[in-house]
């Protein structure tokens, strides 16, 4: 039965995009078909999971080419977790955007790309994990890319362009990067398998195993955006419509990890450039963390958090060791949940406020009381407070990081306590100010639109608070108006990047239905923590063994 479900997770959603296009004139089939289709997603990638972790690795040759001439997919623990992960938050985000779209009228004028570049997308995180050789991961990384470019561009605001621009050159130069770095692979050893490949490059020359593994994680680095290689990050993913920010990133730098621990422990397992990605990792903590505590815009602060917590993922798979590579998968499968929880309530507020600056934002927690519950578990969770999940990983890395117990490592476990309190210092100001704090005292010049709105309409500004919502709507609405000429219509299951709207109105029920599943599945990772980490546990010794690897590909006589 593992014959069949293997390819589904890159099949399905290729044909659903095909079957989207096929109706892109009726929206409702569309929204239909994408969700029957991530549904069936999820469900095979549990049942993957369900059935690698009771029987281990297995591996499908499509095509039927011999081994290593053909493609292989190779469904193990860290793959099968990935993909349920994955496609959890996919339709947790895909909901989410067709609850956007139907609250903004989006059926009058539908933009029918959007649902088959979505699920393109998920099919190529679905290849990127099941890949078992270098080049079907290129061509994962290569799909999911060009959905990507689409999708951020959305609507085509300059901002939007401006961030896609700068995402387009970076991504591209990775992929230069990367598929030089598959070339010279070949070069070396005459194959790009990577069980294969496990085999032929322990038999180069040392200096050609560096070599080839710094390209590699110079290519993986960037696409994960680990520092110095990640400055292009928070310039490109705030600029997105919600959802897509939201699915960014979850999931598109983590695929970038995955990368990095599927060649680390599977090619170059002798952890020649550890002490290297254990500096990068503490670099990525810290300057991430610093970047998140200086912004006043709430998806810019994510996104310096984004960055600063991929470290920690790093750290652990730098250490090399089983404690460390479980506490890494485990952190990996919290942070895609957490993260993308946390910029779809970045969506809600920006519809619930007018705005994502910090700054112009007080009393959210009044408005909308659910909106600061959905708020205040994820970011508690991402700083790390007992007994979340975020406390559960971190707590995991920092004991692998005492246990192998060298200096650098001591400097790590610091750097890492150190990101956790400066996350909750940064979370803990936006729940002070756009939550806590009432709106009488917001900043001046939110004061000042509010003035001029007044002035402009004939009203005086001692109305009470229940008359003096109107004319900062207005003010907005107006602004928005003379910025853009898109109308709000135009991007069906997106609306433009802000609402432009102050109105006290309730939220949509879809969207904050999506988000609140989201918030509930963080708090499961809590509650199922134990058989999570066992799940992780288990899989980082599989990695490190690399048996049930080679043994699934090659079958159990070729793979000794």
């Amino acid at each position: 039965m593992t014959d069949v479900l293997t390819p589904l997770p890159v099949l399905l959603p290729l044909l659903g995009a095909a079957g989207t296009l096929i109706v892109a004139g009726h929206p409702r089939y569309q929204r239909l078909l994408s969700l029957a289709v991530l549904t069936a997603v999820l469900v095979v990638s549990v049942v993957l999971l369900l059935t690698a972790d009771a029987d281990g690795a297995t591996a499908v040759s499509v095509g039927g080419w011999p081994v290593p001439l053909g493609i292989v997919l190779v469904v193990d623990r860290l793959s099968a977790l990935m993909l349920v992960v994955a496609s959890t938050v996919a339709l947790s985000v895909l909901v989410f955007a067709v609850g956007q779209g139907a609250a903004d009228g989006s059926e009058e004028t539908p933009l029918s790309i959007f649902h088959p570049t979505f699920l393109v997308l998920v099919a190529g995180v679905s290849n990127a994990f099941l890949a078992g050789d270098l080049f079907n991961l290129y061509v994962g990384f290569e799909i999911l890319l060009m959905a990507s470019y689409v999708l951020l561009t959305l609507g085509g605001t300059a901002p939007r362009i401006r961030g896609g621009i700068t995402y387009v050159i970076v991504s591209l130069t990775s992929s230069l990067i990367f598929l030089a770095g598959i070339g010279l692979v070949y070069a070396a050893t005459g194959t790009v398998n990577m069980a294969d490949l496990a085999v032929r490059l322990a038999e180069l020359p040392e200096g050609t195993q560096v070599l080839l593994q710094s390209m590699l994680l110079i290519a993986f680095g960037i696409k994960a955006a680990v520092f110095p290689l990640s400055a292009w990050l928070p310039d490109s993913y705030p600029t997105a419509p919600a959802p897509v920010t939201a699915v960014f990133a979850g999931l598109l730098t983590k695929v970038g990890v995955y990368a990095i621990i599927r060649t680390q422990t599977l090619l170059f397992p002798g952890g020649a450039l550890d002490d290297l990605l254990m500096w990068a990792a503490l670099a990525t903590m810290l300057i991430g963390i610093l970047g998140a505590v200086a912004q006043t815009d709430l998806r810019r602060l994510l996104s310096f958090t984004l960055v600063s917590h991929i470290g920690y993922m790093v750290f652990g798979i730098a250490l090399g060791t089983a404690q460390g590579l479980a506490g890494a998968v485990f952190y990996v499968a919290h942070h895609i949940a957490i993260q993308t929880t946390l910029f779809l309530v970045a969506g809600l507020v920006e519809r619930q406020g007018g705005t994502t600056s910090v700054n112009k934002l007080g009393g959210l927690a009044r408005r909308s009381p659910l909106l600061a519950v959905l708020f205040f578990v994820p970011a508690m969770n991402l700083a790390g407070i007992p007994p979340l999940s975020g406390f559960i990983g971190k707590l995991g890395l920092l004991q692998a990081g005492v246990a192998e117990g060298s200096s650098l490592a001591m400097v790590l476990v610091a750097g890492g306590v150190a990101t956790s309190l400066l996350t909750l210092l940064a979370v803990a100001r936006v729940w002070t100010r756009a939550f806590w704090r009432p709106p009488s005292q917001a900043p001046a010049d939110d004061t000042a639109a509010a003035a001029a709105a007044d002035a402009g309409s004939g009203r005086t500004s001692d109305a009470g608070p229940e008359s003096d919502g109107e004319a900062p709507r207005t003010a907005f609405q107006d602004a928005w108006r003379r910025h853009t000429r898109v109308a709000t219509a135009a991007e069906p299951d997106l609306p433009p990047p802000a609402a432009a709207t102050r109105a006290l109105r309730p939220l949509p029920s879809t969207m904050v239905a999506a988000t609140a599943g989201l918030v509930a599945v963080t708090v499961a990772l809590t509650g199922l923590a134990g058989p999570l980490y066992g799940i992780a546990d288990r899989a980082a010794t599989d990695l490190l063994d690399r048996t049930p690897y080679l043994t699934a590909v090659f079958g159990a006589e070729d793979a000794t």
